[in-house]
């Protein structure tokens, strides 16, 4: 679970002169808003210093050396191949550890040392070719390239430019072909990125799994058929996965051999760039899942040993190795690797125009120890010292600088289960800039429920805390479930809930049995009250608004290579038999309310009541009031509610509605009238006239 959000517990004992608080305050612009908005983080003012310098420092060095980080993060402009205005051709490589850099492929027949480029000062490399004699295209669109390094012993490379726009894989091949991208008519985009959203719902997709065909979906198959769904439910943003280019299917997208290649498996980067149009002109804001915590171990077709020696992007000895993800780590401090990392989150925001970033792995790249191991219980000793990659921090930092000084617009998330202070406040507050951080306690909280909990042991109150326990100011994402549950060794919430009878109990025609009562109605509850207490975005992941009958599994030996389970059955909401279209219709109208009424940019909620023994939970927000009855067997009728806004309430949302697959056992024509009458604390209540068992309004 995530680190709770309460004050540490060992704060008081670490202690921070008046002398080094003034310092402090002197050099960070503003982190004296952030020091009043959690005192508990007095003691830790001459870290939040040290990390301020290292940025501006770093920010500044940029400046003197490369002419800002404009300049700098626009590497894929000169490093890679391209083609020159005379028809010649300009290639640049960083390979600090080459005796020798040659470029082959179809254009020189594969002569792997007709083409040496010239050796540069720090590390790099470059070749000029002139063109063909008629002018005429040297290395035309869709041929073959590679690179041939001859390390120090010797050993002669083939390596694919990590700087490569499109590769792929033919065939059989184990390995994967740099593709020389460069065609005659690249995509125009004709529409304006749309505003950021005020409540972020977030759709988390993955176009490879989007068909309910046992094969890998397009681009185009998600264009045309899964934005109009997206659209239609409800969701202002999509999270696109396993984006950029990874040789390994199975690995989710999480093992990434070429960074500025968009993934060939389906489509090509101009059906990307018309998939993030199409989204935008629906109003849709796109983020990608982006991977800079660590790259794949891959040699031939990666960044690993590039220019034969384990240092050259990432770190060298055991510090460069993941021990659990098997994959190598970079070296945040090297001067290339952030010129390589900086233009690799502008090149995705200005060649394809997303909208800005779900940063994945953040905890591992936060620490020295990349949370392996660590319970993470809340003590602030935890996120400060030397335990953590200020290197690493100083990335990030500038990463969120960058993004957000090329478009304010933009959005970055970070999925950080350590929970640490102030990653989500202002870098001028020597925070680390992100926007919005996952809450990654909530789903395990869920699943810990239906897992080790009897319904009648559901405690409402740690329901509550947990889904309110967020630092002050520091926007979370709230989520039931995501990509993690749906993975096959885990479980979705439809799984927990009704299992194996979603394979034989989920037709109309059949009377409800009490396994799939209780999941579809609880599936419906354990939504909202996230959706609407648990933080200031919502996320789903594909499928889950519909409780989708299986996990997921890519093709791999385990399986026999099977693409049965990876894929999302959408067809079955359309069917009017099926009793998925109910959880789907909620989904709908609960992202539709928030749309309306804005509770996810509202002020947290007030929670007037979390009775145990009715197993009632009731909140305010954005001038709604929520109540839900989590109780197993009682319904109540004449319940009292407190409120603190009087006036006349009609029902919005009902999860008993008949569209929702419930039971219609209230009357939606019925006016409630709040009197001032104190009750749990607020100045006003009113009696609910009827609350059935498991029913959130």
């Amino acid at each position: 679970m995530a680190a709770p959000a309460g004050p540490p517990a060992e704060a008081a004992g670490t202690e921070c002169s008046e002398e080094a608080l003034a310092a402090a305050l002197a050099d960070v612009p503003e982190l004296a808003r952030l020091l009043e908005t959690d005192p508990y983080l007095k003691p830790y003012a001459p870290d939040f210093q040290r990390r301020y310098k290292r940025f501006n420092q770093t920010l500044s060095s940029i400046g003197e050396n490369e002419g800002g980080i404009d300049r700098f993060s626009r590497g894929y402009e000169s490093f890679g191949v391209h083609r020159c205005a005379d028809g010649g051709l300009y290639c640049k490589e960083w390979a600090p550890g080459a005796e020798g850099v040659f470029l082959t492929g179809d254009f020189n027949d594969w002569n792997p040392f007709s083409h040496p480029y010239k050796k540069l000062d720090f590390g790099k490399w470059e070749l000029y070719i002139p063109p063909k004699q008629n002018r005429s295209v040297l290395v035309p669109h869709g041929s073959k390239l590679k690179l041939v390094i001859r390390s120090k012993s010797g050993e002669i490379l083939y390596r694919i430019s990590p700087w490569a726009k499109y590769v792929t894989r033919e065939g059989s091949n184990v390995n994967y072909d740099w593709i020389h991208w460069d065609p005659e008519y690249s995509y125009k985009f004709k529409h304006s990125k749309p505003k950021k959203p005020k409540g972020l719902r977030i759709y988390e997709s993955h176009v490879g799994i989007s068909s309910y065909e046992g094969k890998i979906a397009s681009y185009k198959h998600f264009t045309c058929n899964v934005l109009p769904r997206i659209k239609d439910l409800g969701y202002n943003c999509i999270q696109l996965m396993a984006i950029m280019e990874h040789a390994y299917y199975a690995s989710f997208g999480y093992q990434i051999t070429s960074f500025f290649a968009a993934s060939s498996r389906y489509g090509t980067p101009e059906e990307l760039k018309e998939l993030v149009d199409t989204a935008h002109s629906m109003g849709i804001t796109v983020l990608l899942d982006v991977v800079h915590s660590h790259a794949s171990k891959n040699s031939e077709d990666g960044l690993n040993m590039f220019d034969g020696t384990e240092s050259c992007y990432f770190h060298y000895g055991p510090r460069g190795t993941h021990i659990l993800w098997d994959s190598r780590l970079f070296a945040y401090a090297s001067w290339e690797v952030l010129r390589f990392l900086l233009s690799n989150i502008r090149w995705w925001l200005e060649e394809y125009g997303f909208d800005g970033f779900r940063f994945d792995g953040v905890t591992s790249m936060l620490y020295h120890h990349h949370g392996i191991g660590e319970n993470f219980s809340g003590d602030y000793h935890e996120y400060f010292g030397l335990q953590v990659d200020e290197d690493a921090l100083t990335y990030i930092m500038l990463a969120n600088h960058l993004v957000h000084t090329l478009y304010p617009d933009s959005i970055t998330i970070a999925e950080d289960v350590s929970g640490m202070p102030a990653l989500c406040s202002p870098i001028s507050q020597g925070g680390g800039g992100f926007d919005y951080r996952l809450a990654m306690a909530i789903p395990d909280k869920w699943i810990q429920l239906l897992k080790e909990y009897k319904d009648e042991d559901w405690n409402m109150g740690n329901i509550v805390y947990t889904l309110t326990n967020r630092r002050y100011l520091e926007k979370c994402i709230a989520y039931a479930e995501s990509h993690d549950q749906a993975l096959v060794g885990d479980k979705t919430l439809a799984f927990w809930l009704m299992d194996a009878e979603m394979y034989t109990n989920m037709s109309v025609l059949t009377p409800f049995t009490p396994v799939i009562d209780r999941g579809i109605q609880l599936h419906k509850m354990i939504r909202l009250i996230t959706h609407a207490l648990g933080g200031e975005g919502y996320l789903n992941f594909m499928g889950n608004e519909f409780g989708h009958p299986e996990w997921l599994d890519f093709p791999r030996k385990g399986n026999n290579e099977s693409y049965h389970y990876a894929r999302r059955q959408f067809h079955l909401t359309d069917d009017d038999l099926l009793r998925y279209k109910f959880l789907n219709n909620f989904d709908r109208d609960m992202n539709k309310l928030e749309e309306r009424c804005g509770w996810l940019s509202a002020p947290q909620a007030h929670v007037s009541e979390k009775h145990e023994d009715n197993k009632i939970i009731a909140f305010e927000r954005a001038s709604l009031l929520f109540i839900f009855n989590f109780h197993p067997s009682k319904s109540y009728t004449d319940y009292r509610v407190g409120t603190t806004l009087p006036g006349k309430y009609k029902i919005v949302l009902d999860s008993d509605a008949a569209e929702y697959g419930g039971h219609k056992r209230l009357d939606h024509n019925t006016e409630f009238f709040s009197e001032p009458f104190e009750h749990n604390n607020c100045p006003c209540s009113l009696l609910w006239s009827r609350m059935d068992v498991r029913v959130g309004l």
